[in-house]
């Protein structure tokens, strides 16, 4: 069966995109700790990451770090955290959330509630300056 973000790959479920290439895809997440909560999938439908070949794990993870790094310069924060949970959708992803205490990373914290409008701009933002950053 196709997963939520395999649809969102397609295009059949719109997103907000930070980022794209041929293997991997980035975008805010739609029920975010923090402004800039950001999921980064493999296109190829994989549910477990540690299943994902050896070469395209570490491609995926310098994808991420390109993708961390527009997050820090958009949103104040003290850093971007990771985690890879992978429990809530069968499709392998990691979570990269602007944090300024180990609290912000606490799933069990109500989720911020963003208007269209903010999530656009804040991915419209990102994006940016992921283009800036992939170049070097």
């Amino acid at each position: 069966m196709t997963s939520v973000f395999t649809k969102i790959i397609n295009g059949e479920i719109p997103s907000y995109k930070i980022a794209e290439n041929e293997e991997f895809y980035a975008f805010l997440d739609i029920f975010p700790l923090s402004k800039g909560h950001t999921l980064v999938v493999p296109k190829k439908e994989t549910y477990y990451i540690f299943d994902i070949e050896d070469n395209e794990y570490e491609r995926l993870f310098l994808f991420a770090k390109k993708v961390a790094k527009a997050i820090e310069k958009i949103i104040p924060c003290q850093k971007v955290g990771l985690t890879i949970i992978g429990l809530e959708v069968r499709h392998a992803h990691i979570h990269l959330i602007p944090i300024n205490t180990i609290y912000d990373m606490d799933f069990k914290q109500p989720k911020l509630k963003l208007s269209n409008e903010e999530f656009q701009l804040i991915a419209d933002n990102i994006s940016k300056e992921y283009e800036i950053i992939k170049g070097y």
